[in-house]
């Protein structure tokens, strides 16, 4: 068994009136009371029209999923209400912020749950500047109901002050999968990783059947399936800035934008020191790509999934350039393997790390009844006081990928610096969440400058909940 490893959008636009009819969901200015707070996210069940026959009921905020795009100004202390008219403890993560441990949102690191019909205040700094997500970060197990697998995710855009460069309209789109299942059989269509060199593949590989895995058949950008709602209305010489988020709690993506290259301008939310134009991009789940299009080949056309049955399944949305109106076309992107080092430098201007951190990332087939378990070391979580950082050190984490699977590896409350992918070198690229590709390895280095509790895991929902995940400890 193999992973396959709007449109309700939050769009600004900053060219003529009339260029497009997109809502604008971010909220700006801070309450005027007091005693009001900044924002406010209600967590409560929702409907998703993904298409006028396809209706689902799932957990949303604010009576959307996504939810409101909330625009943030990095340094400026916000209070966040959450209001919970669920029946079950929610948490909401600021994925990508450095904040402390208590606002982070993760029971791991000892923050308060938002009890069932309840609510309550939370107050963060937001930072750093550029593209940043939350959700729910509740655990699911076997309950496909739950945690990432509902409609709790949305944007949060932090600005910084400094302008990314001159476009004429900014739309945030989110991948997503919907009515997850479990199943048996898994095709690896998506996961373009398998064709490296396998630096950690084991000599022995362990052949007991697999457990279950989570699937989809079900997909759209934010709200709607491709084919369904107003299209992306664009007009020839504009410049197009997209920031990508893949919201998916089991797959990783790739995607194009037919007749078009997209330049890769920043990921997850930071500027890379090398942007580059591609025919594709590649996003783990929970990771963030900037792209910049030259809107220069007047159609219409289809920005959506690579893989023709995901694509048409849904994940996609139309491109309509001004006086075109015919059927939405799409041209397969030539075939490159997804490659971080591009955007780097050769050198690093960060200091040498001072203490190497191994880890080994091992599968155990049905090791938890019909599911899989996930180690860490050989042991799954929690691993009490194994992993302790002295404060203001650099580490170089070392992640040895001995799975059959691509995984997005996220650590909380920290950015972090690549430094090698399967053995090749670079520096520069700052990010949170890595993909350490199918039998593959990837190192990063990061200084411990968080006090307290910060979470280690993979990003898909089902690996995380079966034991792929760690707590530093930062003293």
């Amino acid at each position: 068994m193999k992973r396959r490893d709007l449109l309700k959008l939050g769009g600004l636009a900053l060219a003529q009136a009339g260029t497009t009819r997109l809502p604008l969901f971010s909220q700006t200015s801070p309450a005027a009371s007091p005693d009001k707070a900044d924002y406010t996210l209600r967590i409560a069940p929702v409907t998703v029209e993904l298409d006028r026959s396809h209706i689902l009921s799932t957990i949303g905020y604010n009576g959307s999923a996504p939810g409101p795009v909330l625009r943030m100004r990095e340094g400026k202390p916000v209070s966040v209400d959450v209001i919970n008219d669920t029946d079950t403890p929610e948490l909401v993560h600021w994925h990508g912020m450095l904040i402390p441990a208590e606002v982070d949102g993760t029971e791991e690191e000892g923050s308060p749950v938002v009890p069932p019909h309840g609510r309550r205040r939370f107050q963060l700094t937001p930072g750093p500047a550029g593209s940043r997500w939350y959700h729910s970060h509740a655990m699911a197990m076997d309950n496909l109901h739950k945690g990432a697998y509902t409609g709790q995710f949305g944007f949060v855009y932090v600005d910084g002050g400094n302008n990314p460069g001159q476009y004429d309209q900014e739309l945030f789109l989110a991948l997503r999968d919907w009515e997850p299942f479990f199943t048996s059989v898994m095709e690896d269509d998506d996961d373009d990783t398998h064709n490296g060199p396998l630096l950690e593949k084991p000599e022995t590989l362990n052949t007991n059947p697999d457990g279950l895995e989570v699937g989809s058949l079900t997909y759209s950008i934010n709200d709607k399936a491709l084919g369904s709602g107003e299209p992306l209305r664009v007009r020839q010489g504009q410049r197009l800035l997209i920031h990508f988020l893949n919201a998916s709690a089991i797959e990783n993506r790739r995607i194009a934008l037919a007749g078009h290259k997209m330049k890769v301008v920043a990921m997850d939310g930071n500027p890379v020191p090398t942007p580059k134009a591609l025919d594709s991009i590649f996003l783990g789940a929970g990771e963030r790509i900037d792209v910049v299009v030259e809107l220069n080949n007047p159609g219409v056309w289809i920005l959506g999934s690579t893989e023709k049955m995901i694509r048409e399944s849904g994940l996609g949305v139309a491109v309509e350039y001004t006086g075109q109106h015919h059927k939405p076309q799409w041209i397969d992107p030539p075939r490159a393997p997804w490659d971080y080092t591009i955007f780097g430098t050769a050198t690093s201007s960060s200091p040498a790390p001072q203490q190497t951190i191994e880890m080994i990332f091992e599968k155990i087939p049905r090791g938890y009844g019909k599911f899989n378990s996930w180690l860490i070391n050989g042991k799954p979580y929690p691993h009490e006081r194994e992993f302790v950082l002295q404060q203001a050190t650099r580490y170089r984490l070392v992640m040895r990928n001995r799975t059959d699977d691509a995984h997005p590896m996220h650590l909380h409350r920290h950015l972090w610096e690549l430094v090698e992918i399967n053995g090749k070198k670079t520096a520069g690229i700052m990010k949170d969440t890595v993909v350490v590709p199918y039998y593959g390895r990837a190192v990063v280095d990061f200084t411990a400058d968080q006090p307290g509790l910060s979470l280690f895991h993979c990003h898909i929902q089902q690996h995380m909940d079966y034991g792929f995940k760690a707590l530093f400890q930062s003293a």
